[in-house]
């Protein structure tokens, strides 16, 4: 790891060296460095509809479920967007086109290699269950992740604790137990209402 990285994942390693019981990761963004091509397919299928959008409206929403972003885009920006349709066109294009473009960050995919074995691992994302299996394949953690939870298996998503909750539950570790390492604030309001530790991975 480059210097920099190396100072991350130490910083990482000394937060995470407390009893803790189970380490719970979001995926885009937090493990794989793919949030600009997510920006790119929100911008694109906008612009097929006509409509021209500020990539930096889904970095201010990063981590909500994708029919929740798009309904802030509508609120936004006047839209009436389909949020179920506009999704599904995000998902084919970035499955399509970008997914395969996926990079790690590499001082948190680190983190998750040297430590699975030694506590329980989970994946809690607002993506679907297609593009984040798909995206730990191309990780090469897949096989490290004992249970995933993603957009649309539980009743709410994020910033409600809900996802977080569930994944506890099916590790078989106490809230107060969990680590969650995000990237967003919406992950970060899920993570407290769960009652769970968290670390901002961007803020290192």
């Amino acid at each position: 790891m480059e210097t920099n990285s190396q100072q991350k994942y130490d910083a990482l390693v000394k937060i995470s060296q407390e009893n803790f019981k189970a380490f719970l990761y979001d995926c885009d963004g937090t493990l794989a460095d793919n949030m600009g091509a997510h920006t790119e397919t929100y911008i694109k299928v906008a612009a097929d509809k006509g409509v021209t959008i500020d990539g930096a409206i889904i970095d201010e929403f990063a981590g909500l479920p994708i029919v929740n972003v798009v309904e802030q885009i509508n609120h936004r920006y006047q839209t009436s967007f389909d949020p179920q349709e506009f999704k599904e066109q995000k998902y084919k294009l970035f499955l399509e086109q970008y997914i395969e473009q996926t990079q790690p960050i590499d001082y948190v995919v680190n983190h998750l290699k040297n430590h699975a074995g030694q506590v329980r691992i989970a994946v809690v994302s607002g993506s679907s269950r297609i593009a984040v299996e798909k995206t730990l394949q191309i990780l090469g953690i897949c096989n490290l992740v004992e249970v995933i939870v993603c957009a649309g298996e539980t009743e709410h998503g994020k910033p409600y604790p809900d996802p977080f909750l569930k994944a506890a539950e099916l590790l078989g570790v106490a809230p107060k137990h969990c680590l969650v390492f995000e990237d967003g604030n919406a992950g970060v309001q899920a993570a407290e209402a769960a009652g769970m530790r968290w670390v901002r991975i961007d803020k290192l």
